[in-house]
């Protein structure tokens, strides 16, 4: 690159270009100085240039000189135009699509500065409405607000988790209030040892008889507190297991609830295997935590702490030496739970990818199977369990060296123990019964600190665990509720666009959509696959809202509506159509679960699947399977015509619904379609002539933007983008020597849904 500048030549600014004139990827660059613009030899398709170097284009600055960028299907396109003509353009795929904003930028405020010599004062910088993140040049979705950031675990975490434990509050009380009293029953027998051996023990080794009512009467105590310590402790563990069972139902519910509610482009980032992963063993993890491990951290701290003070009440000496290990296990602690909170957070995320391949695999086994893709997949599982396994092991590497180490100093505390308190005996300080009750009760001290040592595992496990599912809880949803909602008592399924316009991050897919749908009225959308078509189906149902302009039903404000009430008025129609597991009774209900068995039959007879239906073993309460592989597509289809039937929707979507199945099938279809639009504002997206043929306007997408509306008729005689769309669809059916009608539209592959 440096060959090609001139003395003193500075660099602004570059574009990398990853796509050739065919679409072909490649690896070229286009790169702005303060006096041109340079691209390298092979990546334009160019008109007049002047040629630098080997092959390099040159376009110096002058005037009338312009640069532009669009987008269309999944490909960027860098233009430069001069007054006359178009002189170059570069393709490029829409990663780069931030990077030719900033070159655009550049490349304006230098053909000024050339031009007029003066620069123009720089852009204000753009920044996110939510975080005030600044964005780039371009760049329309914050990096921020957009993505989940992998911020290490706190343990502080663990007490957002209060939200779902202040219902059970006072049940949560009385566990403590067990707790402290087991504990307290524990700590009685180790007491009764110093009386027993001081005065019933060593009197009688001394030649004194035994006071058999003094033994009775201590271990009649010991007894005792062990009965009592025991009945506690079943209480305090069967109260705060119900509670944990039910902390850990009303977790998942809520964060199944809030993922329901967020927008699709939420769900359009996110693995299956993921999000389940997170409902289920995450909220069990934290589940088996209170109810297991924070029930023994509670009685490990009161253990402890009421030991103490009885270990200083009997000699303080002897309690200051024991306590002498606890420095360096706090350090240990500190030192461990800073490193395992960052690996136990990236074993669940690990974990998650494992669970994405059972996710992926499962329901594609069909697919898996048909391209003999079985050692492929099995090798995917071992590749995702392998990583799982290393990252674990770098854990573990950890965790198993602080376990032992915290063994180890206990074993020297209580060593240290036998060597002060044998000396404090020679000294006739204290009783060999003193001495004995220390040691029962250090080494239930220390049984408890290396439990309590333990337990950073599990916490940091549990924090882990809770900012993953407080991850989900504090996304906010795309497509918010209304804060003052408007209820329509009646639909009469109007339909105004606005000055539509939307972005999905920085792409652009439409612009300045104006469209006004009559009560009643089919209207048929086509065009190139990308145009837009799905997006605007989208944008009606309010899958996504809206990034500029207004849509209105019957005059209303789409977002002005409850989401749920809205969409109640919608039947959507997809070109593949989703069924769940259960009868095909259940899946025609789906949009009504309490229809009766007649309003049922009566949908499945006017979609024209009452037929098949009754020849199933078991009718309407015959199983349709996963994802209703139990059933061809046509009939699928039916059940999915049925389903928006009984529902009585004003509004009807029909996404590409006849464009996978026969043509006899597709007669069938039709002829389900004919009595599901009657009398209904429907909107069609159409892959087939014939599914169009009852509409009263087509209305013609191209990059985003609506360039024609009319009947057939109408549009072939203008001989415009609609014309040259039916010409060239006819010659393929042609060549292809089909018999069924032309098609009107290819697969709206290229929109996102």
């Amino acid at each position: 690159m440096d060959t090609q500048l001139e003395a003193d030549e500075r660099i602004l600014s570059w574009l990398e270009i990853d796509l050739d004139a065919q679409l072909h990827f490649t690896s070229s660059i286009v790169v702005l100085t303060d006096r041109r613009l340079l691209a390298a030899p092979g990546n334009s398709n160019t008109g007049e240039a002047s040629t630098h170097g080997q092959g390099w284009q040159s376009f110096s600055f002058r005037d009338g000189l312009r640069l532009t960028r669009r987008d269309h299907a999944g490909v960027g396109t860098l233009e430069l135009f001069d007054i006359s003509s178009r002189l170059a353009h570069w393709r490029y795929t829409l990663g780069s699509d931030i990077a030719a904003g900033r070159l655009i930028e550049h490349f304006d405020r230098q053909l000024t500065y050339v031009l007029t010599k003066q620069m123009p004062p720089p852009p204000a910088q753009a920044l996110c409405p939510n975080c005030e993140t600044p964005l780039l040049a371009g760049q329309e979705e914050c990096p921020v607000c957009s993505k989940e950031i992998h911020t290490p675990p706190s343990t502080w975490t663990l007490f957002r988790l209060w939200r779902f434990a202040r219902p059970y509050r006072w049940r949560l009380l009385a566990g403590f209030l067990l707790s402290l009293a087991s504990t307290a029953a524990t700590l009685v027998p180790p007491y009764l040892t110093m009386p027993l051996m001081d005065k019933v023990l060593i009197p009688y080794q001394n030649g004194m008889p035994i006071d058999r009512g003094r033994v009775t009467l201590y271990l009649s105590g010991l007894l005792g507190a062990a009965l009592l310590a025991w009945v506690l402790g079943w209480a305090r563990t069967y109260i705060l297991a119900l509670v944990s069972e039910r902390i850990g139902a009303d977790l998942r519910t809520t964060t199944y609830e809030h993922l329901l509610k967020l927008s699709q482009e939420y769900f359009g980032g996110k693995r299956t295997g993921d999000l389940m992963a997170r409902i289920g063993s995450e909220t069990d993890r934290i589940n088996i935590f209170i109810s297991l491990h924070f029930l023994d951290f509670a009685t490990d701290v009161l253990m402890i702490t009421m030991t103490t003070v009885i270990l200083a009440s009997i000699n303080h000496w002897l309690a200051l030496v024991t306590l002498l290990p606890l420095p360096v296990i706090a350090f240990l602690i500190h030192t461990v739970r800073e490193k395992l909170r960052t690996g136990f957070e990236r074993v669940d995320r690990i974990w998650a990818e494992v669970t994405n391949v059972l996710a992926d695999t499962i329901p594609g086994i069909r697919v898996v199977k048909a391209f003999a893709q079985e050692q492929r997949e099995a090798a995917r599982f071992r590749a995702a369990n392998a990583h799982n396994l290393e990252v674990n092991d770098k854990v573990n590497k950890v965790w198993s060296l602080f376990g032992p180490t915290v063994t180890l100093l206990t074993e020297i505390g209580l060593l240290i123990i036998w060597a002060f308190g044998i000396w404090q005996i020679s000294q006739n300080d204290i009783s060999v019964g003193v001495l004995t009750a220390f040691l029962a009760y250090i080494g239930r001290f220390y049984t408890r600190l290396d439990s309590m040592s333990r337990i950073v595992s599990v916490t940091q496990k549990a924090a882990a665990g809770a900012k993953r599912i407080f991850d989900v809880l504090d996304h906010v949803s795309s497509v918010p509720e209304p804060a003052n909602p408007v209820h329509l008592s009646s639909v009469t399924g109007r339909i105004e666009l606005r000055g539509v316009g939307f972005r999905y991050g920085t792409r652009s897919v439409t612009r300045d959509v104006s469209l006004t749908i009559e009560p009643g009225e089919m209207v048929g959308l086509v065009g190139h696959s990308g145009s837009g078509k799905s997006t605007m189906v989208n944008l009606i149902c309010r899958f996504y809202d809206v990034t500029e302009g207004a849509i209105l039903i019957d005059g209303v404000d789409i977002r002005s509506l409850p989401v749920a009430e809205y969409r109640r008025h919608i039947g959507l129609v997809l070109q593949e159509p989703f069924l769940f597991f259960g009868t095909i009774a259940e899946n025609i209900a789906y949009g009504k679960p309490d229809a009766t068995r007649e309003e049922i039959v009566a949908a499945a007879r006017a979609a024209h699947a009452h037929e098949f239906i009754l020849r199933l073993p078991h009718g309407y309460d015959s199983l349709v399977g996963e994802r209703g592989q139990a059933l061809s597509g046509g009939e699928r289809q039916r059940i999915s015509i049925a389903r928006a039937l009984l529902i009585d929707p004003k509004i009807l979507i029909l996404d590409e619904a006849t464009s996978s199945v026969d043509t006899t099938t597709e007669k069938e279809i039709q002829k389900a379609l004919d009595n599901l639009v009657r009398g209904r504002t429907t909107i069609a997206i159409a892959h087939r002539l014939s599914t169009l043929r009852e509409a009263n306007r087509l209305v013609v997408l191209d990059r985003g933007s609506v360039v024609e509306v009319g009947t057939h008729d109408e549009l072939m005689a203008c001989e415009g983008h609609y014309y040259r769309l039916y010409q060239a669809q006819a010659r393929n059916v042609d060549s292809e020597g089909e018999s069924r009608p032309p098609v009107i539209v290819g697969k709206d592959e290229g929109d996102r849904e």
